[in-house]
């Protein structure tokens, strides 16, 4: 089966998965979405067999049917290999009665790792697929970890820029360090006086900006995006809850077909997304837990089927879900509506003018997968110290606003189905944030704190981390959002 992609908004001529991972981003302001969504062929007992890269080709091969065996498993092979830690590439922990999925053991210690790891090989290889030879311009909004993920992964490739915007005093101090000592002459990194919702908004503006892309052209580049509005981001996302629910079936955990419910730490909606498309591809999964932080705009939606960002924007210690415009919630309505783009459209029209839209009876039985939940600052904090003081086990504040909604689900609906939940992010990422909530000192420098939590924590400190020590800052541009086309022209010299 030949797996097409098209936009949310129009009912335009589909594409193929090369084509949508070098556009980024349908020019009428949609998301590409497949036209259909394949069944997994081979078996669970399969794929239980096969190792992470094994795994990743038998989903991905599925979803991007227009790249050769060979074209797949050279990205595969690419990405996964010793720039993560672990011979794994995704531990599974157990602390008590869930375990917990380590999506942190890359190069940037966090999830978004997995997917922006493999995205630059799909996207050069896309590019020389469909005979482009314009450079590609990645542009980038981050809440925190998309950010350097992505500098990470295209830094000195050939043929390629990035630019990534990160709101200046909404990131951790850690992440911030992270990219603003990034390497790499193809590398821009610029923090906004605003939120991300600000930075995304606008990045999404410049990208439908005709006269600017035209402009571009006209020099032989071409937009492209990093953000999990990318199909490019969002496939690869989707091989870790198929590898995490074989690895629970090789170890014994569960019997082949067991259902297996996922509780994520979810803002933008792109990794709980990716774990809804893994279920539409047959693996069993029960319920699929989306953790909101106190911007629970995603716990009302799922509550009340209306989507409400009109309200106060909050800082949390889990900045990467400080988000009230969840992108990539356009996919699910859209499915949700019956692939239907003309009321996908009219849903994101609304949201952009009003700030809200409310969707029918009808769509909402579409939700009956999902679940929400949120978890205020001090339950996070709580549950940081809980699962330390229980288990020995040392988590990030997003990893534990997901830990905490799944022990309250399971406390108020008795579902005892085995739960996998998202470990995000490295608590290393965040380590003032968790040195607080375990009631350790935290007035020491970032990684002199790093030291204090490797010790608490008993595993050493992230080369990722170390690496920083000496590394000295090479951006240090701020701007206003009204400023932001200024700079990429800037940028681009043009």
């Amino acid at each position: 089966m030949e797996i097409m992609y098209r936009s949310t908004r129009t009912n335009s001529e589909p594409i193929t998965s090369s084509q949508a991972i070098l556009r980024g981003f349908p020019q009428d302001g949609g998301l590409y979405v497949p036209t259909a969504v394949p069944p997994l062929e081979k078996s669970l007992e399969e794929l239980a067999k096969l190792d992470y890269r094994g795994v990743a080709y038998e989903v991905m091969r599925l979803l991007l049917t227009d790249y050769t065996e060979k074209e797949l498993k050279d990205c595969i092979n690419g990405a996964y290999d010793s720039k993560f830690d672990v011979q794994e590439i995704v531990p599974l922990k157990k602390a008590g009665d869930a375990w917990y999925l380590e999506l942190f053991h890359g190069p940037t210690i966090a999830f978004k790792d997995m997917a922006l790891s493999i995205l630059p090989y799909l996207m050069t290889t896309a590019a020389r697929k469909n005979g482009s030879g314009n450079e590609i311009v990645i542009l980038t909004a981050t809440s925190g970890d998309t950010g350097k993920a992505a500098l990470e992964g295209f830094s000195g490739v050939e043929g390629t820029r990035i630019m990534v915007f990160y709101p200046k005093h909404g990131v951790s101090s850690i992440q911030e360090r992270q990219m603003v000592t990034t390497t790499g002459a193809n590398t821009r990194v610029i923090g906004i006086n605003g939120n991300f919702d600000d930075a995304q908004t606008s990045v999404k503006e410049l990208f439908t900006n005709k006269a600017l892309v035209e402009e571009m052209a006209k020099n032989n580049m071409q937009f492209s995006s990093a953000n999990s509005i990318n199909i490019g981001r969002l496939t690869p996302q989707v091989v870790y809850y198929v590898y995490a629910y074989t690895r629970l079936l090789a170890e014994g955990a569960i019997k082949a077909g067991d259902p297996v419910n996922f509780v994520v730490p979810t803002g933008n909606f792109g990794n709980i997304l990716a774990a809804y498309y893994a279920k539409r591809m047959g693996l069993p999964v029960g319920k699929l837990i989306c953790a909101s932080n106190s911007n629970k705009v995603l716990f009302d939606f799922f509550s009340t089927g209306v989507y409400d960002k009109n309200r106060e924007f909050i800082l949390t210690s889990s900045p990467s879900m400080d988000i009230l415009i969840s992108s990539n919630l356009e996919r699910l309505i859209y499915h949700i509506s019956g692939d239907c783009a003309e009321s996908c459209a009219a849903f994101m029209k609304e949201l952009k003018e009003n700030g809200r839209y409310c969707i029918t009876e009808k769509m909402r039985e579409g939700l009956a997968d999902f679940v929400g939940g949120y978890a205020t600052e001090d339950e996070t904090a709580e549950e940081i110290r809980t699962v330390y003081e229980n288990f020995g086990y040392v988590i990030d504040p997003h990893t534990a606003v997901a830990s905490s909604v799944y022990r309250r689900y399971r406390a108020q609906s008795g579902d005892m189905v085995p739960s996998v939940i998202d470990s995000t992010a490295s608590p290393f990422k965040f380590e003032s944030s968790v040195m607080k909530a375990l009631g350790k000192k935290t007035d020491l420098p970032d990684l002199e704190l790093a030291d204090e939590l490797s010790t608490t924590a008993g595993v050493p400190v992230p080369k990722a981390v170390s690496d920083l020590k000496d590394a000295p800052i090479l951006h240090d541009i701020v701007c206003d959002r009204k400023d932001m086309e200024k700079e990429v022209r800037r940028f681009l010299g043009i």
